[in-house]
């Protein structure tokens, strides 16, 4: 066996994104021991907030189950907030910090479909989520994110299933649940994240035109009213099951799965280069 170099509690990993799926990947990091950061944008677009870490770019804080995202202005402030058992989160949709921080993991979960930047150059392990990667050219895994059965496969060379632009089905429902704006402008509440809606009830308005709900069920995804949308940006989700059946306030099975193999590929990365 090589020398460990590096105990895991001392280990960095930034993660890019803290959207709900990214928050599934944080928990299982930090509950393994390591310490994470996460990298965001200056207006996240999570439409499921109440699951996301990044909701504390508009509120300074997130809590989501056992975690808590502190919202900081700067790399120094990083020590601290892993002290008090938070995570720190970074406005710095460029990765800038990372010169600075020094990660020896990065994880992009921004989930863009395609990639906005993320290369091996910018830690000794990189892995990344869902299509628009290719393994081993720009990072060193890549996690398959598509429901089904090769949902969480690693790939260590090639790429994952490509987008289908057809959301996952739930509750026999797939694109019809998910809601796009009608419009460009300023968003504004009528519903809260978790209410029972029927079809056709206002959700929000979206400059001065109305987003209706496309069918019965639990608003389950809503963009935050602190951002502006664009015309066909994904800002809804209803989820047609009964309430009884949907937990809009802890994190999904899917995100639980991409946890548990970004986790995986860390420590077989993790060994493979000897570095903890």
């Amino acid at each position: 066996m090589g020398k460990m170099k590096q105990s895991i509690s001392e280990t960095i990993i930034a993660v890019r994104g803290g959207g709900d799926l990214a928050t599934g990947v944080i928990q299982k990091l930090v509950h393994a021991g390591f310490k994470v950061v996460i990298l965001e944008t200056a207006k996240p677009l999570a439409i499921r907030r109440t699951v996301a870490l990044c909701t504390a770019i508009f509120q300074g804080k997130q809590q989501v189950e056992d975690l808590e995202a502190i919202l900081v202005a700067d790399v120094s402030e990083c020590s601290t907030i892993w002290a008090n058992g938070q995570i720190p989160m970074l406005i710095d949709p460029t990765a800038s910090s990372l010169s600075e921080l020094q990660p020896t993991v990065l994880v992009d979960a921004i989930l863009a479909k395609k990639n906005l930047g993320t290369n091996r150059t910018m830690a000794p392990i990189t892995i990344a989520l869902g299509p628009g990667f290719s393994a081993s050219e720009e990072v060193d895994v890549v996690v398959e994110t598509m429901r089904g059965h090769y949902l969480g496969r690693l790939y260590f060379e090639g790429r994952a299933i490509p987008n289908t632009g057809t959301p996952g089905e739930i509750g026999g429902k797939s694109t019809e649940r998910v809601i796009h704006s009608p419009a460009s402008g300023a968003v504004k509440h009528i519903k809260k994240l978790g209410d029972v809606v029927k079809k056709g009830e206002v959700l929000f308005y979206v400059g001065k035109v109305a987003v209706q709900s496309p069918l019965d069920g639990v608003l389950r995804g809503m963009i935050s009213d602190q951002v502006s949308c664009q015309t066909g940006l994904k800002c809804g989700d209803v989820d047609p099951r009964p309430i009884d059946q949907v937990d809009c306030f802890t994190i999904s099975d899917k995100a639980r799965a991409l946890g548990g193999a970004v986790l995986e590929a860390v420590l077989w990365l993790g060994r493979e280069k000897n570095l903890f």
